[in-house]
C-alpha cells in the first residue's frame, strides 16, 4: 500500500474521532443528590406531592377495607343464620285482590319431610301507642302481628332484652316488641306497658335485628290466643317460616305452594331470605372493583400531572 493511500486512511480515522463526542453522564451519587436539593430548595411544593399521593392511596385501601370488611360480615351473618329458611306469603288473586293462606297450610308443610321447623306469624287489625292518648292513626309504622312460640327458633333470632312468649303469657295481654318498634315507641327494657288496640299490654321483651325476618323488626308481636280473644284475629297466617334441611332447600321450595294451597298454588309466594343478603353481599363486590378502577385512574392522572410539574420546575 503507498504512502499517500495510508495517509488517507489514518487522515480519515483521525477526522472521524475527532468528530465523535462522547455522552455525558451523571452518577447516581450526583443524581440523588441533586434530586435531594431540588427537594428541599421546594419543601412546599414536596410535602403537597407526597401528601397527594398518600391520600389518594390511603383513600384507596381505605375504600378496600370497608367495603371487603361489610362483604365479610354479611358473609358471615349468613352463615350463622343459614340459607335453609323460606319464606311462605299469599299472592294476589287474578282479580287482584287480597288472599289469605289455607288456616291448615303450616300444618300441611310441617308434613313435608324434609323440613324442620315451621313458624307462622298474622297481622292483626290493630295499632300500638306509647299512651292512650295518642291518636289512633298515629301508629309509627308498627304493625301488630300475631306470633306462634316457635319463631324465634325457625328464623334464628335472639331477644336483646326480656324474654320471649311461652304458653302462659301467650294468653294474656302481653307484648313483644322489634327492635325498630321498641325505638320508635321509646322503649328500651321489658316491664312497661303499652296501649295496643283498647287495652294496656305489658312489654315482655325486645327482640334484636333479625335479619332474615326484618319485616319483624318494626312489628308488635302477641300470642295467637289473645290475639284471637282480645284483638279479633282470624287466625289467618300472613307468612310461614320454613326451615329445611340445608342439602334439599330447592326441593322443598319446589313444592312449598302446591302444598300450602292445592287449590290454586299460584295465589302462594314462596322465598328465600337469604337470597338478598346474598345480592347485597355481590353488589358490594361489584361497588368495590368499580371503586378500586377508578381510584386507579385517578392516581395514574395524579402521578402523571405531578411528575410534570416536577419536571417542568
Amino acid at each position: 500500500m503507498s504512502a499517500a493511500a495510508t495517509g488517507r486512511r489514518w487522515g480519515r480515522g483521525d477526522r472521524g474521532d475527532r468528530g465523535r463526542v462522547a455522552p455525558s453522564r451523571l452518577h447516581t451519587r450526583d443524581l440523588v443528590t441533586i434530586g435531594l436539593v431540588g427537594l428541599s430548595s421546594r419543601k412546599v411544593r414536596s410535602f403537597l406531592t407526597a401528601a397527594g399521593i398518600a391520600i389518594g392511596i390511603a383513600a384507596m385501601v381505605a375504600v378496600l377495607g370497608i367495603s371487603e370488611s361489610s362483604r365479610a360480615d354479611l358473609l358471615a351473618r349468613l352463615d350463622r343464620l343459614g340459607t335453609n329458611l323460606l319464606t311462605v306469603t299469599p299472592g294476589i288473586s287474578l282479580g287482584g285482590g287480597d288472599v289469605e293462606l289455607p288456616a291448615v297450610a303450616p300444618r300441611m308443610i310441617a308434613r313435608i319431610g324434609p323440613v324442620e321447623a315451621v313458624s307462622q306469624v298474622g297481622y292483626v287489625d290493630a295499632s300500638v301507642r306509647r299512651t292512650d292518648r295518642i291518636p289512633e292513626e298515629e301508629t309509627g309504622g308498627i304493625a301488630v302481628q300475631a306470633a306462634d312460640l316457635a319463631l324465634l327458633d325457625t328464623i334464628g333470632a335472639r331477644m336483646a332484652a326480656g324474654v320471649w312468649l311461652n304458653e302462659a303469657t301467650a294468653g294474656y295481654p302481653v307484648v313483644v316488641l322489634g327492635a325498630k318498634a321498641a325505638e320508635r315507641l321509646g322503649i328500651g327494657g321489658p316491664g312497661v306497658r303499652v296501649w295496643l288496640g283498647d287495652e294496656w299490654f305489658t312489654v315482655a321483651g325486645i327482640l334484636a335485628p333479625a335479619d332474615l325476618a326484618s319485616d319483624l323488626d318494626s312489628a308488635a308481636l302477641v300470642g295467637f290466643p289473645v290475639a284471637a280473644e282480645r284483638l279479633d284475629h282470624d287466625g289467618a297466617a300472613s307468612t310461614i317460616y320454613v326451615r329445611t334441611d340445608p342439602e334439599q332447600v330447592n326441593e322443598v321450595r319446589s313444592v312449598l305452594a302446591l302444598t300450602a294451597d292445592p287449590e290454586d298454588p299460584s295465589r302462594v309466594q314462596v322465598a328465600r331470605p337469604s337470597d338478598a343478603l346474598e345480592a347485597r353481599a355481590e353488589a358490594a363486590t361489584a361497588f368495590t372493583a368499580l371503586f378500586v378502577g377508578l381510584g386507579a385512574v385517578a392516581l395514574i392522572v395524579g402521578g402523571v400531572g405531578i411528575a410534570n410539574v416536577m419536571l417542568m420546575s
